[in-house]
């Protein structure tokens, strides 16, 4: 007996290779998954606005970036001692409004040269739901908790989302060829909308999503919302707050992800790269012991040969704490 709904994952669709170059736009839920693709060395560049949830402003942040278009003071806000950009997280924010051009800027144009070199991008949208700043009218990508009659809120339409990526997309392809874009819904219930509001404003995402993929067959979807809503129907599958999933559905969706869309040979590298993962982790009691030498030795062996296969990893940072540990 089956005692699971079990969701259809896409076949036949295109691979996903190590070696590709990947920009990851989104909610939290993206950072996740650009977590755990960053843990296995893959290339990516994630969020570089910081975490956002509507398509609007995550459109408008691939504009910027594919444009390069630097941010100046007058694209700041200045409250309380703090500069801030309406458009970023408050991670890029800063008592100092050299110190946030820079931080903002500095991304921008990191941001700018990945994305002209990208080979697939992975879009989350979290919620259709987006704030206008009164003030010029222009859709924000965070709040920043700021007094709620300082913006409009309201729920974008389907065709809306679809006008602004079409074009956009089509820009990118232009230039990227081989360019692959994949889009998700964010499986984490917005709860601020209430249950009614939060499947409208989901289903305005899977509807826009849907579109985009008919009019572009280089776009795909990949069902994480309905993994988790259909697939994932219990509460051990949610994190304390009943919203976000939890360590194991992100780690099952994960791994639907990865047989879905990665090629036997990087499935054959996470592999391997786990089994070094595990070791790196490992704490002995006494490091200094001659086995745990040969143990970290041998660690090392593999990371450098894997090095060698495969020129493009970044291991430096592993290769350096294996020789910090290991005896002069």
């Amino acid at each position: 007996m089956e005692f699971r709904t079990k969701v259809e994952l896409p076949v036949n669709g295109p691979k996903l290779h190590h070696a590709d170059k990947l920009m990851i736009w989104g909610s939290c839920f993206s950072e996740h998954i650009g977590n755990l693709l960053t843990e296995n060395k893959f290339t990516c560049d994630v969020n570089p606005f910081g975490v956002l949830y509507n398509p609007l402003s995550i459109a408008a942040s691939m504009q910027c970036l594919w444009n390069g278009t630097l941010y100046e003071e007058k694209d700041l806000q200045h409250t309380a001692d703090t500069w801030y950009s309406l458009m970023h997280h408050s991670s890029f924010s800063s008592s100092s409004m050299e110190e946030c051009l820079e931080k903002i800027n500095e991304r921008i144009r990191k941001g700018h040269e990945n994305l002209r070199q990208a080979d697939w991008i992975l879009i989350t949208w979290g919620s259709s739901f987006v704030y206008t700043w009164k003030e010029n009218g222009k859709i924000v990508g965070n709040c920043h908790k700021l007094p709620a009659r300082l913006f409009e809120r309201k729920r974008i339409g389907t065709d809306e989302i679809v006008e602004a990526y079409l074009p956009l997309l089509r820009q990118i392809k232009t230039l990227r060829p081989q360019l692959q874009c994949l889009f998700t819904v964010s499986p984490i219930r917005h709860l601020k909308d209430g249950l009614h509001g939060n499947q409208l404003s989901k289903a305005n995402l899977l509807l826009a999503a849907d579109k985009i993929c008919q009019e572009l067959d280089f776009c795909h979807y990949f069902p994480s919302y309905e993994i988790m809503m259909d697939e994932l129907r219990d509460y051990r599958f949610y994190a304390d707050d009943m919203m976000h999933p939890s360590a194991l559905a992100i780690q099952y969706i994960w791994e639907c992800f990865s047989n879905t869309y990665f090629t036997s040979s990087t499935l054959s590298f996470l592999k391997e790269w786990e089994k070094i993962r595990r070791g790196l982790a490992h704490r002995p009691f006494n490091p200094e012991t001659e086995a745990y030498q040969t143990f970290l030795s041998q660690i090392l062996l593999k990371i450098e040969e894997l090095k060698e296969k495969l020129p493009y990893l970044d291991v430096q940072k592993e290769i350096k704490s294996c020789q910090a540990q290991l005896k002069k």
